[in-house]
């Protein structure tokens, strides 16, 4: 049975969890990446065919194609490597799908985990388009391929950050009642009903309700003590 979160105990005995990510959501970040890296391969592949025409040498296809070798491979490892250190653990793709690879403990991920996932990428990629990693992940309880279990790894789903900013600019802004006189005790009693807050309240008299008033329209203009210590008149 595939586990949909991953759980992680703090020594604080703080415990958090993550979304793990799908094989769908997996699949259409590989096939991102894997666009991007075609738009490589073929700017690589033209610029070499015109090196290789300003070079007038007998051997000159077989140097283009192995250049062509060693530089598909560098791009091709180079791509997921440079991009999950720079980006915390994501690739163009897993960013645009909100994933990102982490350690198992929750931990971000390293050069030595993220070098190592993608250097058994090759063999996932078996026998055509990540055969053999799909296979590995429909069978892993956490969806993960045989780069993730090599290098201690897993792709979450990336949690929404929240700022500040944000927090502030969802919050409803206080309507602040304006200044002067209150409503007046008929006013207050053709109001709609409402059910009291305060026990007793039903047994306030005009005065106390005029008191309470006058109290609150001069309470800016009273000290700690004379607030507690105030009477009318």
């Amino acid at each position: 049975m595939i586990d949909e979160r991953y759980t992680v105990d703090t020594p604080e005995n703080i415990a958090f969890s993550y979304a793990i990510a799908g094989i769908a959501s997996r699949f259409l970040a590989a096939m991102i990446d894997t666009f991007l890296l075609l738009l490589v391969q073929v700017v690589l592949v033209l610029t070499l065919v015109f090196l290789s025409g300003l070079v007038d040498a007998p051997q000159s296809e077989q140097l283009v194609v192995a250049a062509w070798g060693i530089l598909s491979f560098g791009f091709l490892w180079g791509y997921y490597l440079f991009f999950e250190l720079l980006w915390n653990g994501q690739t163009p793709g897993k960013r645009l799908i909100r994933l990102r690879v982490v350690r198992e403990g929750g931990r971000p991920v390293t050069f030595v985990a993220s070098a190592i996932r993608n250097l058994v990428r090759f063999v996932d990629f078996l026998p055509g388009f990540y055969g053999l990693g799909v296979l590995t992940m429909f069978i892993d309880q956490r969806s993960r391929r045989l780069g993730d279990l090599a290098g201690g790894t897993l792709v979450v789903k990336d949690r929404v950050a929240v700022s500040l900013e944000s927090l502030v600019a969802q919050t409803r802004p206080l309507e602040l009642v304006p200044p002067g006189p209150g409503p007046t005790l008929e006013e207050a009693a053709g109001a709609a009903p409402f059910t009291p807050t305060v026990p007793n309240l039903h047994l306030l008299t005009r005065d106390d309700y005029e008191l309470v008033q006058e109290f609150l329209r001069r309470r800016r203009e009273l000290g700690r003590e004379s607030a507690f210590a105030w009477r009318p008149g």
